[in-house]
C-alpha cells in the first residue's frame, strides 16, 4: 500500500518541473508510505512514490524501471495472484530482480501494455511512463479499492495522485467547489460519477485505464460486472453454497500474502466475523482483531465482537471513542479525505486503524458483502414497495390515493408517520421515487427548497440521480434486485472503499477486502436472486455457508451498520457544532443554501425529528470548505 503522484507536460508547453517543489508535492501523501520514497524527474515528466512496505520489504523501491530503462512504474496496492504470475513469467524466461509484486506488474505491462490490468487479481492503482513514446498509462482496479485522481489542464498537462491534495499541492489546480456537483453530493452522500466535489479534479473510474500522450487523453473500461442471471439457475442450492464458501475462503487465503504482521477489523457483524473465522482456519497463530465502539449502548457492538473473538480465540483489542475525541479528529480526517466525510463511521474507522497500526501493518475487512449479496434493508423494502405500489396504483383511483397521501401528511410528527411517508401509500410507484429519492440524504424536492435561489436556477437542469439511472440502463441484470446491486457496486460501494482506504492510510495501515475478489464477485453476480435475498433474510448464501462455523448470535443478527450517535450529540451537548458550522454567518454567507430552510431543519431535529444524516452532510461540507477550499489548517479548526 503506497501513495503515487505525477505530472506530465506536453511538448511546446512553457511549464517546467522543479524537482524540489515536486518532492514537497509527493510528501503531502507521506502518510500513505512512511517506509520509503522515490522520485523520477526528466524534462516534461515527474513521478513520485511513497512506500508502505508489505511484500519483499527490503526491495521493490519505486519508481521501478524496466531493465532497458524505457519504462518507469509507480504503483499502489497489492496483486494477490503475484506468486502465480511470477512463476509463470519465470517459466517463460523472465529474470526477476526482486520478489515483490511491483516487478510483476511491470513485467505484465511490458507484455500486455494497456491491457495489463486484465491479468491482475487484486487492488491497485498504477502509472507507467514510456520514455520511448512519451506516453503515460494510468490504471485502477476493478472496484476502485485503491484511489486515483487526475486533472487535465488547458494546455494538456496532466497532474495525478492517490489523493487530491497532491494535485492541489502542485499549484496548478486551485481548490474550489464544483457547484454543479452539489445536487449529486446532497442526494448521495458523495459524488457518484467521475467528477469530484473539487472543480477540475476527476477520479479515474474503477475498472478503467487512461492513456495520456502529448496533452491528449483517452479512457477505456477494461472490466464490468455481468450478471448472466440464467447461468446458475439450474444448479442445486447446496452446491452453490459450497462453491461460494470455497471461493470466499480462497479470496481470504490470497489476501494473507504479506511479509509483515496482519490482522482483521471485527465489528461483530456477519461480514467481519466471517473473515475472522476463515482467517483462523488458514493460519496457526491467533488472529489479531480490532474493534471500536462508543460509550452509548445504542452505538456499541463490542459485545458481539467479543463473542466472535472468544469463539475463534483471537488476540483481541478494542478502543472506545468519546464525543470529544470524535469531533476533535474530524477536521483532520476531512483533510485526509479531501472531500466531506460521507459517513460518521469513517471517524471510528480511523480510530480503530490507529489502534491496529500499533500491532500490524495489514488488516482484512468485510467491505463489499452488502453490495454484492443484498445486505441492506433498502433492497427488500424497495422490491416490496414497487410490487405492492404497482398493484395499489392499478386498483385504486387517483383521487382516493391523493386522499390517503394527504391524510398521512396531516398526521402528527412521529416515527410511524415518517415510515408511512416512505411507502407506496405516499409515493408514486416509480424507482426514482421509491428508491433513489426515498433513500437520498436530500431528495430532489427537498433540494429545491434547500438550495438558495440563484444557485438553484443555475442547477435546475441537473439530475442528482443521473449516474444511477445511466448505470441501471447499461446493466445486463434482469431482476430489479440485481440492477440495484449493480448501481451500488459502482456508486455507494465506491464511497465506502474511499472511506476504508483514506481512513486506514491516514494511520499508515493497509486494508484488504476479500469480499471484492473479482472472480468471487463475478460468481456471486450470476447467483439466483433467492440466494442473495430470500424473504426477509439478507445475504442468504453467506449465512448458509457459515451456518456451522459462526456463533448463532452472529448468524441471526439483523444488520446494524456501524452506529454512531451523531443525532443525539447534535441535538444535545454538541449542538454548538451545528450553530458554528451550519447556522453561523460564515457558513450562511457562502450563499449555497436558504438560511430559513437550514434553520427549520435544525429546529425540527432539536425538537425530536431525525435529521442527523442531513446535518452531518451540512456540517462536513462546511468543514471541507474551511479546510480544503479556504486553506484553514485542520489542526486550528476547533469544533468544541
Amino acid at each position: 500500500m503506497c501513495g503515487i503522484c505525477g505530472i506530465v507536460i506536453p511538448d511546446g508547453s512553457s511549464r517546467s518541473i522543479d524537482e524540489g517543489a515536486f518532492t514537497r508535492l509527493r510528501d503531502t501523501i507521506a502518510h500513505r508510505g512512511p517506509d520509503g520514497y522515490g522520485v523520477f524527474v526528466e524534462p516534461g515528466v515527474a513521478l513520485g512514490h511513497r512506500r508502505l512496505s508489505i511484500v519483499d520489504v527490503s526491495h521493490g523501491a519505486q519508481p521501478m524501471a524496466s531493465e532497458d530503462g524505457s519504462l518507469q512504474l509507480i504503483y499502489n496496492g497489492e496483486v494477490f495472484n503475484h506468486p502465480a504470475l511470477m512463476a509463470q513469467l519465470k517459466a517463460d524466461g523472465v529474470q526477476y530482480r526482486t520478489h515483490c509484486d511491483t516487478e510483476t506488474v511491470l513485467h505484465i505491462f511490458q507484455r500486455r501494455g494497456e491491457a495489463a490490468p486484465e491479468e491482475l487479481r487484486g487492488m491497485f492503482a498504477y502509472a507507467v511512463w514510456d520514455r520511448r513514446t512519451r506516453t503515460l498509462t494510468l490504471a485502477r482496479d476493478r472496484f476502485g479499492v485503491k484511489p486515483l485522481y487526475y486533472a487535465l489542464l488547458e494546455d494538456g498537462t496532466l497532474v495525478f495522485g492517490s489523493e487530491m491534495k497532491a494535485i492541489l499541492a502542485s499549484g496548478m489546480v486551485r481548490a474550489a467547489l464544483r457547484e454543479d456537483a452539489l445536487p449529486d453530493y446532497l442526494a448521495n452522500h458523495a459524488t457518484t460519477g467521475e467528477g469530484t466535489l473539487l472543480a477540475g479534479i476527476k477520479r479515474l473510474l474503477p475498472g478503467h485505464t487512461l492513456v495520456w500522450r502529448n496533452g491528449e487523453i483517452r479512457t477505456r473500461r477494461y472490466w464490468d460486472l455481468r450478471f448472466e442471471a440464467e447461468a446458475e439457475e439450474t444448479r442445486p442450492d447446496a452446491e452453490l453454497i459450497e462453491e461460494y464458501r470455497d471461493r470466499l475462503k480462497e479470496a481470504v487465503r490470497l489476501r494473507l500474502m504479506a511479509d509483515v504482521p496482519l490482522g482483521a477489523f471485527l465489528s461483530g457483524g456477519i461480514d467481519s466475523a466471517t473473515i475472522t473465522a476463515l482467517m483462523s482456519q488458514l493460519v496457526d497463530e491467533p488472529i489479531k482483531t480490532f474493534s471500536v465502539g462508543f460509550a452509548e449502548r445504542e452505538a456499541n457492538e463490542l459485545a458481539y465482537a467479543r463473542i466472535v473473538a472468544k469463539a475463534f480465540k483471537t488476540d483481541h483489542h478494542e478502543v472506545l471513542v468519546t464525543p470529544e475525541q470524535f469531533f476533535g479528529a474530524l477536521p483532520t480526517l476531512v483533510w485526509h479525505e479531501d472531500e466531506p466525510i460521507a459517513h460518521p463511521s469513517s471517524v471510528a474507522l480511523n480510530f480503530v486503524s490507529r489502534l491496529a497500526a500499533e500491532r500490524v501493518k495489514v488488516v482484512l475487512t468485510g467491505e463489499g458483502s452488502d453490495e454484492t449479496l443484498a445486505g441492506y434493508g433498502r433492497y427488500r423494502k424497495t422490491i416490496l414497495n414497487m410490487r405492492l405500489g404497482g398493484a395499489y396504483q392499478a386498483a385504486t383511483p387517483a383521487p382516493i390515493r391523493s386522499l390517503v397521501r394527504h391524510g398521512l401528511e396531516a398526521l402528527p410528527a412521529s416515527r410511524t408517520r415518517q415510515r408511512a411517508l416512505r411507502t407506496f401509500f405516499a409515493r408514486p410507484a416509480t424507482l426514482e421515487s421509491l428508491y433513489l429519492d426515498n433513500f437520498a440524504v436530500f431528495s430532489r424536492e427537498e433540494q429545491r427548497s434547500l438550495i438558495a435561489g440563484d444557485v438553484r436556477k443555475r442547477l435546475a437542469s441537473l439530475d442528482p440521480y443521473a449516474t444511477a439511472t445511466e448505470l441501471m440502463a447499461g446493466s445486463d441484470a434482469k431482476t430489479l434486485l440485481d440492477r440495484l446491486l449493480y448501481v451500488d457496486t459502482k456508486t455507494y460501494l465506491h464511497e465506502l472503499l474511499m472511506k476504508q482506504d483514506q481512513m486506514s492510510m491516514a494511520a499508515s495501515i493497509e486494508s484488504r477486502v476479500p469480499f471484492l475478489d473479482h472472480p468471487l464477485v463475478e460468481f456471486t453476480a450470476r447467483l439466483p436472486e433467492r440466494l442473495k435475498l430470500r424473504g426477509g433474510t439478507t445475504k442468504y448464501i453467506l449465512r448458509e455457508a457459515m451456518r456451522d462455523v459462526l456463533p448463532s448470535e452472529i448468524l441471526t443478527r439483523g444488520k446494524m451498520g456501524f452506529p454512531v450517535p451523531i443525532g443525539a450529540w447534535l441535538r444535545g451537548p454538541y449542538r454548538g457544532i451545528v450553530d458554528e458550522l451550519v447556522l453561523s454567518p460564515r457558513a450562511l454567507e457562502r450563499g449555497l443554501f436558504d438560511p430559513a430552510v437550514i434553520r427549520g431543519i435544525v429546529a425540527r431535529h432539536v425538537a425530536g425529528e431525525d435529521h442527523a444524516e442531513r446535518l452531518w452532510s451540512l456540517v462536513n461540507l462546511e468543514i471541507w470548505h474551511r479546510v480544503v477550499v479556504d486553506g484553514e489548517p485542520a489542526d486550528q479548526l476547533h469544533l468544541l
